[in-house]
Formats: structure tokens, sequence, C-alpha cells
């Protein structure tokens, strides 16, 4: 028992260590991404390895109109973009930004915009993807919206 306390006590010292660092460390966190061919192809990965870091929990965002208020019912492109634009724009108040996804959950109500998503994806993150999981649904909260991402984010891992 004294050893695992004393384990705890050297962590909280590196821990206090690290968080007066904290300026000095960049906003990119360091992850290892398992990568698979499969899914290379469909923008995610099968995993996602952090080793510490700020864990943000995203809840599901849409975007059934732009920044200015326009709407963007029935162009899903669009609301993908705009999606992606919020979710960066919340993780950046939070102290990320939406490179440190690991993780995402979406939901699209017409599995047809599936692979357009995808495209966007690769766009968006290049070839380091988060975890994902693709789901059709019949409809969500508001009726103008096409998709939905929610998701997690690990801040300064490693």
């Amino acid at each position: 028992m004294a050893n695992k306390r004393g384990r705890l006590a050297a962590c909280g010292i590196g821990l206090a260590v690290a968080l007066g660092a904290a300026e000095s460390v960049p906003s990119v966190s360091a992850k290892d991404y398992v990568k698979r061919d499969d899914a290379q192809l469909r923008a995610y990965s099968p995993a996602v390895v952090t080793d510490g870091g700020k864990i943000i929990w995203l809840a599901g965002q849409g975007a059934p109109t732009d920044g200015s208020g326009k709407s963007l019912a029935g162009d899903f492109e669009g609301q993908v973009r705009e999606t992606f634009a919020r979710l960066d724009k919340t993780l950046k108040q939070a102290g990320g930004q939406l490179s440190d996804m690991v993780t995402m959950t979406v939901f699209i109500i017409d599995v047809r915009n599936g692979t357009r998503f995808t495209e966007i994806r690769k766009e968006i993150f290049g070839d380091n993807f988060p975890g994902s999981a693709l789901i059709t649904i019949t409809g969500l909260a508001n009726p103008a919206m096409m998709v939905e991402v929610q998701g997690i984010a690990v801040v300064g891992s490693r």
C-alpha cells in the first residue's frame, strides 16, 4: 500500500510540474493512431492512443444555419463544414482544437451522404483521423439538420 501511495505522490508532483509548464506546451496533443487501409479509406482510425492530457467531452453539434444565420437546410456539405467549424470553436474555448479529437459519433439522416461526409473529414483531418462511428437515423432534434457530431478530445497528451 505504501508503494502505491508513493507512486501517487510522485504522480502529483509530476502533475504540478507539468501544470506549471503548461504555457510552453503546444496545444497539439501527441497521439498514436492505429491505422488500417480500410479504415483510412473511410477516414477514421480503429483506435487513437493518448497518454495523459485534458479530456474534453463534446456535446452533439449540428448546423442548420451558417455563422451568419443563413439557413443550410438541404445543404449537407455546408452543414458538415459548419458543424466542424462549431466543434473547433468549442474546442478552442476549452483550450484545444479540432485536431485534438480522438473519437466522434456521427449521426446522418441519409445513408447516401456517408461517403461525402468521409471525403470532407479527410480534407479536415488529413490522415490522422479520430475513431468514429457513422450512424444513420430517421431524424434529429431540428428537422432542418442533416448531420450531428459529438465527440471526445484530448489536449496536451504525452
